[in-house]
């Protein structure tokens, strides 16, 4: 017996072919050449689908043959196709054929939607032909995207995706030293994650032609790593006067992104340590972004002429295999110091080490608090540690700020990020009494 399908299903597979079929009109609406498919041919072929589908929808036997023979058309078409381009091409043997497999795919994905939206889920259907859309239209775009990207990237994702898709599942999830409780599976898991936002950063200073200079190039920096970003922006201050107040900006505003970089770090492994970080974090970030704002609009000499853009050279790949050995044995290393600092020392312990790491990476440090490398000590206590190693960070940066810059030319911004480790260490304080 056959089940009705529902109103809203049936609306929706008429919509979403009909949309397939109207952007395939589109993208071949340049050419002479006669093909299947189209605003007409796609709305039937879902139907065509669907009512196979319906007919049997547990063994999906008149909907195989209905694809049997749709893929049998198709195929006798392509080869026709094929032949057609060939004699175009004729006895020139430097011309190149590529006739694709658009046209028939396209083909067999409007017959397949039709069952989608009847038997799956909205929205399965709709990211099916979204995604079919955004490629077709997209064709330029990813060609011109595939001839920039160099063979060495793709690699190295290739191995990162091994990396994560077959080590870290095979990792184990327990202990397997009595000095820290932090997992094998929880190191890697912190390095894919902390890996991931600065590749994103990593990909847009390369890739992305406005993210490579201005203010933009300095909030992505501070998505990679603010303390970089301040050395590079007190560099080009010092070299170049006229690169002054941008250079000041970008600096307080790539610290202004590293506490919601943090933030966002922290929210992903333990969200009620998040919550309470929020509110002093989000705060921070804020006056980080008043400081900017004054620094750039109000630093502005009347009539002067524009100055040149900023410009930062992407960052090394972080996906690459010796950044992500490094970063491991730093996790492990901060981990196992917490644990023996926590043991001797207790809280206070933890709180002078979150000053000393602050002179290096602080997300080995926030990472291991985050995941519960360090057992028995309060939320409201480990969020004081994050936020003044945040703090001592700020001071180094500031001391980069005016050593590389000739102390003059970057001076305002290295006063701004000591502001904001005052303040960072004020509310850490106050966080910690609140407990006592």
């Amino acid at each position: 017996m056959i089940t009705a399908p529902s109103p809203t299903s049936v609306a929706l597979l008429l919509g979403l072919s009909f949309f397939l079929g109207l952007a395939f009109e589109e993208f071949f609406a340049h050419t002479d050449e006669r093909r299947p498919g189209g605003i007409r041919t796609f709305p039937l072929l879902a139907l065509a689908g669907g009512a196979l589908y319906l007919f049997d929808p547990v063994r999906f036997l008149p909907f195989t043959a209905g694809l049997l023979v749709l893929g049998a058309w198709l195929f006798v078409y392509y080869g026709a196709h094929v032949s057609e381009h060939e004699k175009q091409a004729g006895d020139d043997e430097n011309s190149d054929i590529n006739v694709g497999l658009v046209i028939p795919v396209l083909n067999v994905l409007a017959y397949v939607l039709g069952a989608a939206a009847l038997a799956l889920p909205p929205w399965v259907a709709v990211t099916i032909t979204v995604a079919a859309v955004l490629l077709l239209t997209g064709r330029e775009q990813l060609h011109a995207l595939a001839r920039r990207v160099e063979i060495k990237e793709i690699v190295t994702v290739g191995e990162f995706l091994i990396l994560t898709g077959i080590v870290l599942p095979l990792l184990p999830s327990h202990p397997v030293t009595t000095l820290t409780a932090i997992t094998p599976r929880q190191v890697w898991l912190a390095l894919v994650v902390v890996c991931s936002f600065s590749y994103a950063s990593y990909l847009a200073q390369r890739y992305w032609a406005a993210a490579a200079r201005g203010l933009w190039m300095a909030a992505l920096g501070g998505m990679y790593s603010s303390t970089a970003t301040t050395v590079v922006l007190a560099r080009q201050a010092k070299t170049d006067p006229a690169l002054k107040r941008q250079a000041q900006a970008g600096i307080t505003l790539a610290t202004a992104i590293m506490y919601l970089r943090i933030l966002a770090v922290v929210a992903i492994f333990n969200f009620e340590l998040a919550r309470v970080l929020a509110l002093p974090l989000c705060a921070l970030s804020l006056a980080g972004f008043a400081i900017c704002a004054l620094q750039y609009w109000f630093g502005k000499p009347r009539g002067a002429p524009k100055p040149p853009a900023m410009h930062l050279a992407a960052s090394g790949n972080p996906l690459e295999l010796g950044a992500a050995a490094v970063f491991a044995a730093l996790f492990v290393a901060v981990s196992l110091v917490s644990a023996v600092a926590k043991a001797q020392f207790g809280v206070s312990g933890i709180y002078g080490l979150a000053a000393i790491v602050g002179v290096t990476d602080i997300d080995p440090f926030v990472l291991n608090l985050a995941q519960g490398g360090v057992a028995g000590v309060a939320e409201a206590q480990l969020a004081a540690a994050i936020l003044i190693a945040a703090s001592s960070n700020n001071v180094l940066k500031a001391v980069y700020a005016a050593s590389f810059a000739g102390g003059k030319a970057t001076a305002g911004s290295a006063a701004a990020l000591l502001l904001l480790a005052v303040a960072g260490v004020a509310i850490a304080i106050a966080m910690a009494m609140w407990l006592l």
